[in-house]
């Protein structure tokens, strides 16, 4: 009669000790998960900003080619800005959805890596 409440203390302390470990494994695995997601997220951003810089001083030039050869140099500043708000109509109104859909998986496939 003396071994079951070795047995039962020893049994308590096993869940314990898987208890632990569970919530450890889980610890590490939400860690890599949220590792793997910010590093993404922190490499797409940098070419992002890259390819945004690019764009930008790509603008000025056109705009400043098209003032040129327009006569005056605000005419291809107004030529560039009206081509970057059809651009940003025709994404608004036509690509928003497909766009959020596809980041959105993008992310989800990081996390779920």
């Amino acid at each position: 009669m003396e071994t079951h409440p070795v047995s039962i203390e020893s049994l308590f302390e096993q869940v314990e000790s898987y208890g632990k470990t569970s919530y450890e494994l889980t610890r590490l695995r939400l860690l890599e998960t949220t590792t793997i997601v910010v590093t993404s997220l922190i490499s797409a951003l940098s070419v992002i900003v890259t390819i945004s810089l690019f764009v930008l001083v790509l603008s000025l030039g056109v705009a400043l080619w098209l003032g040129d050869l327009l006569g005056k140099p605000y005419y291809g500043f107004f030529i560039v800005a009206a081509f970057y708000l059809l651009a940003a109509l025709v994404m608004h109104f036509f690509l928003s959805k497909w766009i959020r859909t596809l980041i959105s998986g993008l992310i989800i496939t990081q996390a779920l890596q």
